[in-house]
């Protein structure tokens, strides 16, 4: 992680659970690692039907969830109902030591971190399908803080639902992604784009997109991070 952050100086680590191998106790030691980096991580959880998950996850240590493959304005909101403490959502007590938290003097550690949390956490949605796209401006909820893509100038995310609907107006990746970024105006929810490295950021940006995850630096390996 160090030597990431030599590298660049990133703001987040993200970590994929959905096609890597998954196990808690990994997660929950490189949360504590980042956590004395002071850098904060995400998630991408396995998959959109353990949405109600994240809350669970996220007292790994996390710092932000991604839900995979969201379709549904169902499991959208299921996300936000246990991604948030009450009274914005139902999220159980749990969670107080991610990032070291501490209440401020004569506050109960538990309310203050709820507080804490429903203002700094980070709830991601992964838009993947033409039938995503549609709804966009539909699962950009309060309390979405992005859609999250998939594509790279390498990669067709969207390539089984563009094969599939052959007649439809948007060919590429670009013109879903365009049209998404599109139906975000208004709302408070950002675009997150994956993206090779800084030369790709330029491209992405001028199209709207604000939060980018890049692959690891070259000569960098996941073991290492």
């Amino acid at each position: 992680m160090r030597r990431v952050l030599d590298h660049y100086a990133y703001d987040f680590f993200h970590i994929d659970s959905q096609h890597l191998p998954f196990n808690e106790e990994r997660i929950a030691e490189q949360c504590a690692s980042a956590a004395e980096l002071e850098v904060p991580v995400v998630l991408r959880i396995k998959h959109p039907r353990h949405a109600y998950l994240v809350g669970a996850y996220a007292d790994l240590g996390l710092s932000g969830l991604e839900v995979p493959q969201v379709e549904s304005e169902a499991i959208a909101q299921e996300a936000l109902e246990f991604f948030y403490y009450p009274p914005q959502g139902k999220r159980s007590s749990g969670g107080t030591h991610v990032l070291g938290f501490t209440a401020p003097q004569g506050q109960d550690q538990r309310f203050a971190y709820a507080e804490w949390w429903n203002q700094s956490g980070v709830l991601m949605l992964q838009v993947e399908s033409l039938e995503a796209i549609t709804m966009a401006n539909r699962l950009a909820m309060r309390g979405v803080d992005c859609l999250s893509w998939g594509a790279a100038p390498s990669s067709s995310d969207l390539a089984f639902s563009l094969a599939n609907n052959p007649e439809h107006p948007f060919k590429t990746d670009d013109d879903c992604l365009a049209y998404t970024i599109s139906q975000l105006q208004g709302t408070d929810t950002k675009m997150f784009v994956r993206i090779p490295g800084p030369g790709d950021r330029q491209k992405y940006i001028d199209m709207g997109a604000t939060v980018f995850r890049e692959n690891l630096p070259a000569g960098i390996t996941p073991v290492e991070m």
